[in-house]
């Protein structure tokens, strides 16, 4: 791993923990209550894409939930930039996670695949 990639994850790392806890200052409850999956930095860690987990929250909710988040990066970013002392941020861009979903119903696939294999060997 070249010096690069390490400062990349570690920027990653970071926001993993600061984000949570600069949602939690937040006055909105459907904002602190937010689960960070993953965050994942881009080469030349300019750009950030954040991973929120679904938790149950329907279509409307989400929307409700990515627009407020986009009105209140900045304040996050401002959170990040004095916690550890940086320079600068990367600019965050929030999704709800559906890697787990995704995942889920590979398996469901690979389970169906199973079962047919099974049945056509009786």
């Amino acid at each position: 791993m070249n010096p690069a990639e390490i400062r990349r994850l570690r920027t990653a790392s970071v926001l993993k923990e600061l984000i949570p806890q600069a949602l939690g200052t937040l006055d909105d409850e459907y904002l602190n209550s937010l689960c960070v999956t993953d965050v994942e930095c881009k080469k030349g860690r300019y750009d950030a894409f954040v991973y929120l987990d679904k938790m149950s929250f329907d279509k409307r909710e989400q929307d409700y939930i990515l627009s407020h988040l986009k009105q209140v990066s900045g304040l996050i970013q401002d959170f990040c930039l004095e916690a550890e002392g940086w320079y600068r941020a990367p600019n965050l861009h929030f999704k709800f996670d559906d890697r787990l979903e995704y995942q889920n119903h590979l398996d469901d696939l690979f389970d169906q695949i199973s079962n047919e294999l099974k049945r056509g060997k009786k």
